[in-house]
This record gives structure tokens, C-alpha cells and sequence, in this order.
């Protein structure tokens, strides 16, 4: 117990343990595969063993999908060039695209108070601690702890996560904080007349530079205003599959394209807005990029 102790403390206080760990990820890495083999097997069984009416559905319902994906691209694509254009103005350069990698999830904390998964990703492929992760749905966590072969991530409703958000009807700012329960995350610094309503999309914000901005978090589920309190007691539901979800997707905010426009013209004022955009390109366009 003495020795459990004194590696606690010297792992906490000087991280002088890293190495040893990302050994023995590299050993346990063939024991992980293993148990996750069943899983595997069963899956690829069940795949097999599809009829081909199921089949069929599920061809024509992600055609459908397709289709109305590629009608929102349309559109994302408009307003992507009207930003270029817009921040081209500014003499700004516009940054696209982060770098993506698909990971699969190798297990699962069963700990009720630690919610924490491991994916087969490492260092090997550019992993790193506090890599955001996501699924199809929204953000799901950071990674903890980078292996060779293996990481360990947190999911944003543990209770020692905090993430920063904002409302994406009217950009109010807040950090929203892990419950400890899987389909819970709370606000507790929102002030008593802050404008948020239950159904509200909660997005990233991009402060701290650890997760890029607009992705989506949660959607607000309640929200109770106590005279007797500063702020509000605001609940939101997290939009990630956090305990269904078989891949999640490793984000590299960093790597990104940028591209550079002309330089502004010399009789325009030099007045930028807190999002980076000047105000007097907003009143040309009546809007915000």
C-alpha cells in the first residue's frame, strides 16, 4: 500500500510514470485484442446473416439521407465562399478543413464514476493528450492518455470534465461541466437573466484552443431561475451517442488549410467585431458571415 502511494504521488506531482505506462499499453494491447474479438466475431456473424430485405431498407434510407446531405453541403458551400470572400476584405486568412481519422472503441470504463473509454488509435497514428474526439452526433470527450497502439479518452459527462460552450441562437458563453451521469451536463454559470431556453443548441466555442469552435455539444433540457441564487440551474442533454457509439472520430484542430485572400482596400476602417469580422463589411451585408 505504501509503495501504491508513493507511485500515486510521484505519478500526479513530476508524470515521472508516463513511460512505464505507455509499456504496459503495449503489452495489454494483444489482451485487449482479444477480448475484443467475441464482439467482433458477433458483429461480423450478424452482418452476414443480414436478409436482403433489411438490406434494401437500409440502402434506400441512407440514399435518402445522401440526398438531403448533399442538399445541406449545397448550402454550407455558399456560405463558406461568402466567408472567404467577407474575411477577404479584412486582409484575413480563412482556415478549412481540420484533419480527421476514424478510431473504433476497444473497451469501456465500468466505473459509475468514471466515464472513460479506450479506442485503437495511439501515438503511432499522431495521437496526442487532449485530442477532442466526436461521433456522428457531437463532441464526446478529449483524449487522457496517449499509447503507441491505444489511447484512453474522457467523455464530457465525467465529472472532471468542463468544456466551453455557447448558445448557438444568441452566442451566450458558458462551460459546461459532466454530471457523472451519462445523459446530463450542467451550466452553473449562467446569471438569473441570461437568455436561454429549454431546446437551445449548445455548441464549442472555440476559447482555450483545445476543442474547435461549432461543433455540437448538447441541447438544453431545462432550465430553473431560483430568485434566491446568482445564477441558474441549467441542465442540457449531451447530442453524442456516449454509450452507443462504435467509432468516434479523432479531430486535429491545428492542421488545417489555409487561404489567404487580397489585401483590403486602403479606405476601409480597421474595426474588427469579437468574431474577427469588420464591422463595417457587416453593415455592407446587412449580416455576419
Amino acid at each position: 500500500m505504501l509503495l501504491s502511494v508513493v507511485l500515486m504521488v510521484m505519478d500526479h506531482r513530476h508524470q515521472n510514470l508516463d513511460s512505464v505506462r505507455s509499456a504496459l499499453s503495449v503489452i495489454v494491447y494483444p489482451l485487449q485484442l482479444a477480448i475484443e474479438l467475441p464482439g467482433s466475431v458477433s458483429d461480423w456473424f450478424s452482418e452476414s446473416l443480414s436478409s436482403r430485405r433489411e438490406l434494401q431498407e437500409e440502402n434506400a434510407s441512407l440514399r435518402t439521407q445522401q440526398i438531403m446531405q448533399k442538399v445541406q453541403m449545397q448550402r454550407l458551400a455558399a456560405l463558406e465562399t461568402e466567408n472567404i470572400r467577407l474575411r477577404g476584405l479584412l486582409d484575413a486568412s480563412f482556415e478549412i478543413g481540420e484533419k480527421r481519422l476514424i478510431a473504433e472503441l476497444m473497451s469501456v470504463n465500468l466505473d459509475p464514476f468514471q466515464h472513460q473509454i479506450v479506442i485503437n488509435k495511439g501515438t503511432r497514428d499522431d495521437v496526442f493528450p487532449g485530442q477532442p474526439i466526436l461521433d456522428a452526433e457531437g463532441v464526446m470527450g478529449q483524449i487522457v492518455h496517449a499509447g503507441p497502439y491505444t489511447s484512453t479518452a474522457v467523455l464530457i459527462t465525467d465529472t472532471s470534465h468542463a468544456i466551453p460552450v455557447q448558445v448557438n441562437r444568441n452566442g451566450l458563453r458558458s462551460i459546461a461541466i459532466g454530471s457523472g451521469a451519462i445523459n446530463r451536463l450542467e451550466l452553473p454559470y449562467i446569471p438569473n437573466n441570461s437568455d436561454i431556453l429549454p431546446g437551445d443548441l449548445l455548441v464549442t466555442s472555440g476559447l482555450g484552443g483545445r476543442f474547435p469552435p461549432g461543433y455540437p455539444v448538447a441541447r438544453v433540457s431545462a432550465v430553473q431561475h431560483d430568485p434566491g441564487r446568482s445564477f441558474a440551474q441549467v441542465v442540457a442533454e449531451p447530442l453524442a451517442q456516449l454509450n452507443r457509439s462504435r467509432e468516434v472520430l479523432l479531430v486535429w484542430p491545428g492542421e488545417t488549410t489555409t487561404v489567404l485572400e487580397p489585401t483590403a482596400p486602403a479606405d476601409m476602417e480597421d474595426v474588427t467585431t469579437e468574431n474577427g469580422v469588420s464591422e463595417a463589411a457587416i453593415e455592407a451585408t446587412g449580416s455576419t458571415p
